[in-house]
């Protein structure tokens, strides 16, 4: 069950001291790193002309009570504001809120459909970015699988461009799978796919449902060449990469948080050397979640500096009290604070942030990245001016580098004739270390095809199994799958479960299991060769029987 992190401001004056902002909430279950960017933020941004002072409440997103329950006492208390994650079954609910009772929401969470006054979304719009990619990579047929969760306004943003360009996508929604079966679902999704022919995929999911996916991908061996996968979400290198990095398969995607930014830079060095037992989270780079959240708090100090310094009047003064009053009394100040958090210019994490009336990002900027054998590398960017802008014109390196300057990479293993290691073999360099059959065969290969080649004997001595827990496939086949190597020429047998990650050429042997028994000698046939079918026997008890059978008719 999913936890909602609250985030009340609280400007009061206190009876000995000078002026406090209480912050307090809660986080998603498992959110520890955003907590930690939550907490840093607050030192980080912390002013000497009032202070910060946190504040907890904790709520459950899938109550619908809980989240009324949670959100009236926090106005009871006379917040200011509200910090917060939503899904889609508590987004209306607090929406509704905010906007009777005119208290601004700041939230890092899928920005909300509609335009919502008080609701101020820090996490950027994915629409233009993702649909100028689909042009640019010139996709005219994709499936497009997505998570309701999310909500579904980047969806039929797709389907109307599609209609519009006559693109055929094939929608999927993976939102509701159970967690017990979601392993085989996304098995049989991807099979259902190969069979329409389907290798240009969208995935519009959040980074643990994309890691959900990307297993069962390299599992069934959709992560080699042929496929091309985007990822849409403003996290690209937050997610474990380093599985699908050598498969073949070309990986896009989009990054919110630019680590050579000179402000993210030295964030990065602060937070690397935070301890991880004070700020859960800290051992790992920040998360364009927590980066966002970060920003929130440097939105609202920046917008409450700002109302500090004007001396406007923030008292609620008795107006704090019942939210479910009938008729609804809204916060008369409540509009002064939504306006100075849309007046607030700066640049985060997450680049320049910048809010349009509506409370959602404009003038942000998008890097758009594409996985190589080398890791995560930007090609360019988008911005809602020049749109998509490419900066590296190398793409698509799996399917366009010439063969004639690469080194082709052939795994082999060492099996007597096939492959051996000459009895000199310490004489020789490379290829010439080695002979066998197989060593003849590649040799032949190569020179007919024009290419280099380099025999690499595999490293754990296997051909290739796939491991029943962990689906990862070792020997010879687990260097084909993950992109250790190109080919594999050995005396490797064909099975099915091989053949669904990796492709066979016509076998060099037949091998199969046979009876052997004695050829038998040929002799005249004799006056009685007719009794061989049957032995002596079987006569002789055919015989009596005759006879027995006679004499009881007879009698």
């Amino acid at each position: 069950m999913k936890l909602l992190f609250v985030l009340t401001l609280l400007w009061r004056d206190a009876l000995c001291g000078s002026p406090s902002v209480q912050i307090g909430g809660l986080f998603p279950r498992g959110a520890d790193q955003e907590y930690s960017a939550f907490r840093v933020a607050m030192v980080q941004f912390g002013m000497t002309d009032f202070r910060l002072t946190p504040h907890i409440d904790n709520l459950e997103v899938a109550n619908s009570f809980a989240v009324t329950n949670c959100f009236c006492s926090q106005f009871s208390r006379g917040v200011y504001a509200i910090f917060g994650f939503y899904d889609k079954k508590s987004v209306n609910t607090i929406t509704s809120f905010c906007e009777t009772l005119h208290v601004s929401f700041i939230t890092p969470s899928f920005p909300a459909e509609g335009m919502n006054q008080f609701v101020l979304q820090m996490r950027p719009d994915i629409k233009g970015p993702l649909v100028s990619v689909v042009e640019y990579y010139k996709w005219e047929k994709f499936a497009y699988l997505y998570d309701s969760d999310r909500g579904l306004s980047t969806l039929q943003v797709i389907l109307d461009t599609a209609a519009e360009k006559k693109w055929v996508v094939t929608a999927i929604n993976v939102g509701n799978l159970k967690d017990e079966r979601k392993d085989e679902a996304y098995r049989s999704l991807f099979q259902d796919l190969e069979i329409r022919k389907e290798h240009r995929i969208i995935l519009d999911c959040e980074q643990d449902k994309v890691k959900d996916i990307m297993d069962q991908v390299i599992t069934i061996g959709r992560h080699v060449k042929g496929y091309h996968y985007i990822i849409a979400n403003l996290g690209f290198v937050d997610g474990d990469l380093s599985k699908i990095q050598y498969g073949g398969a070309n990986v896009s995607g989009f990054q919110i948080v630019d680590f050579d930014e000179p402000v993210v830079a030295k964030f990065d060095q602060r937070w690397e050397a935070l301890e991880e037992k004070e700020y859960p989270g800290a051992d790992t780079r920040i998360r364009y979640t927590s980066a966002l959240t970060y920003d929130a708090v440097h939105v609202m100090m920046e917008a409450f500096r700002f109302l500090h310094k004007q001396r406007i009047d923030m008292s609620r003064r008795g107006n704090s009290g019942d939210c479910l009053a009938n008729p609804a009394v809204p916060w008369a100040q409540g509009v002064e604070i939504e306006r100075a958090l849309k007046q607030v210019r700066v640049d985060g994490l997450t680049g320049n942030i910048q809010f349009d009336q509506y409370g959602k990002r404009v003038n942000y900027s998008v890097t758009i990245m594409e996985l190589k054998n080398n890791g995560p590398v930007k090609i360019g960017y988008w911005n809602e001016v020049d749109k998509m802008v490419v900066t590296k014109s190398d793409l698509y390196p799996n399917d366009t580098m010439g063969m004639e300057n690469k080194t082709v990479v052939v795994t082999t293993i060492l099996e007597a004739p096939y492959v051996m290691m000459k009895k000199n073999a310490e004489l020789f360099q490379d290829n010439d270390r080695y002979e066998g059959y197989c060593v003849d065969l590649a040799a032949e290969i190569a020179k007919h095809c024009g290419i280099r080649y380099q025999l690499r004997i595999v490293g754990d001595g296997k051909y290739g199994a796939r491991d029943a827990e962990t689906k990862i496939w070792n020997g010879m086949v687990g260097e084909l799958v993950y992109g250790k190597a190109d080919i594999a020429v050995a005396p490797l047998t064909i099975t099915l479960v091989r053949e669904e990650v990796i492709d066979f050429s016509k076998p060099f042997m037949s091998l199969g299991i046979s009876i052997m028994i004695k050829k038998p000698q040929k002799s005249k046939p004799g006056v009685f060769s007719f009794l061989d079918p049957l032995a002596y026997e079987i006569w002789m008890c055919i015989v009596f029987a005759y006879i027995g059978v006679s004499v009881v008719l007879f009698l």
